[in-house]
């Protein structure tokens, strides 16, 4: 087992991706000079603030610092004092007393832990959405705000009690080996959420309707790019979602699986951006498609649940034999497991979230380079559509243009956009001597 550990470690920590091509590689030297050559916090010449856009870019990254990881050791700091103050107890109490039914009592505990954190978490999230609207990032009042709150709090409740009841009865059934039992089932129900949050989960919180029904002429060219990958997205797949009616900035993504797979465009990306910039956008989102980060993203995921759940077992066993007692769980089949169990997955993401982060960083990076490949010969000069689509979504996003390297290689999900718009500005692989790396007949 110990084997098999450290091979999924490796093959989680050394991720497997396409080298860098020649002109990738100038790109991202020259990328890199633009960073290192320009103060930390400022301008680079790819991608500039306005200086009073600039400080309340340099404010939002010090807040956002601050939050991130005052919320990781927040949440730390919190279930180790409920665990120890007798708290997590109380509630196992609470609901073993009331009820017979296991069912019940699963729901119950659930509900009590999920309310005790969630008032120990809100001000944080009060305050960002504060701090959002200040700045005017958001303009979505505080009744829908709490209202999403409360949808979003709703459905973890209602699958979480369903995941629960699931672990525990592996618990009861194979005290030693539920972790790989409830990771074995992880698998389906992780694809089957997939697969349903277009349908059933994301309409909850967002309105979308199919792109081709209020912007049919910009359907007519984003099928330019997707037929110059061979991609088969067709119209049916592409949605605008009204993102104006909650936020200023911009963005675009892919969701779903197999038949509900499908790229998604905000409504602002569109009012901000101009047409060829939108075609940079939804290049890149197409590279995700078409490069199957989907996919890879769940395998990644497995591994690392495995590891975390395995992990995560080892670290109940040992809590409880040295803690289990003081704590009022003496058993790992009692409702209070969960709040260890919880702990350990909250140690645990904090010290591989610069390994996701890295992965993370990987595929948007390769979704850059294949969304300026697709629109080659389709817009006039791809290097500065896809550096001004970074301008506008940095400038309504008020994004720092040169981040410190350590922050962004632990927490950022995608290059910095400083970083994004200097590698654009520099990749020319059209010119004498160089070859695309997605598209080499071009």
């Amino acid at each position: 087992m110990r084997r098999l550990l450290l091979f999924l470690l490796f093959l989680v920590a050394v991720p497997i991706h396409a080298a860098a091509t020649p002109a990738e590689k100038l790109a991202n030297d020259a990328a890199q000079h633009e960073l290192d050559t320009s103060p930390e916090g400022g301008n680079i010449p790819s991608y500039s603030l306005k200086p009073a856009d600039l400080a309340k870019a340099q404010h939002l990254d010090k807040v956002d610092t601050v939050l991130h990881f005052a919320t990781s050791i927040w949440s730390l700091v919190y279930t180790i004092a409920l665990l120890a103050l007798g708290s997590v107890g109380w509630m196992q109490r609470t609901a073993t007393s009331r009820f017979k039914n296991r069912w019940l009592q699963g729901a119950t505990f659930l509900l009590l832990f999920l309310v005790i954190t969630g008032l120990l978490d809100a001000p944080f999230g009060i305050y960002g959405h504060w701090l959002r609207l200040k700045y005017g990032l958001s303009v979505q009042g505080w009744g829908s705000w709490l209202g999403d709150q409360a949808k979003s709090a709703g459905i973890g409740w209602v699958i979480g009690t369903l995941l629960v009841m699931l672990l525990f009865w592996f618990i009861r059934k194979f005290p030693r080996r539920w972790w790989f039992g409830f990771w074995i089932v992880s698998i389906p129900i992780t694809l089957a959420a997939i697969f349903v949050t277009p349908y059933v989960i994301d309409p909850l919180f967002n309105k979308f309707e199919p792109l081709q029904q209020s912007h049919p002429e910009l359907v007519q060219r984003l099928e330019e790019v997707a037929n110059r990958g061979h991609m088969n997205i067709p119209p049916d797949r592409m949605f605008l979602m009204k993102a104006s009616a909650k936020v200023t900035t911009l963005n675009a993504y892919v969701t779903g699986f197999g038949a509900s797979k499908r790229v998604v465009v905000w409504d602002t990306s569109i009012a901000k951006g101009t047409p060829d910039e939108i075609l940079f956008i939804f290049g890149h989102e197409s590279g995700h498609y078409v490069l199957h980060h989907i996919v890879r993203g769940i395998l990644v995921s497995t591994v690392i649940t495995f590891i975390t759940l395995y992990l995560g077992y080892l670290f109940v066993q040992w809590a409880i034999r040295r803690f289990g007692i003081a704590w009022g769980i003496p058993s790992q089949d009692d409702w209070g497991a969960l709040a260890v169990l919880l702990l350990a997955f909250s140690l645990f993401s904090f010290f591989l979230e610069p390994v996701t982060s890295t992965l993370s960083r990987q595929q948007e990076h390769a979704a850059d380079v294949y969304g300026m490949e697709a629109i080659h010969g389709i817009v006039a000069n791809p290097q500065e559509t896809a550096r001004g689509a970074f301008q506008v979504l940095g400038e309504t996003s008020y994004d720092v243009p040169n981040p410190n390297q350590f922050l962004e290689f632990w927490t950022y999900g995608h290059p910095s956009i400083g970083r994004r718009a200097a590698f654009s500005t520099h990749y020319d692989p059209w010119a004498g001597g160089y070859a695309p790396k997605y598209f080499p007949k071009q």
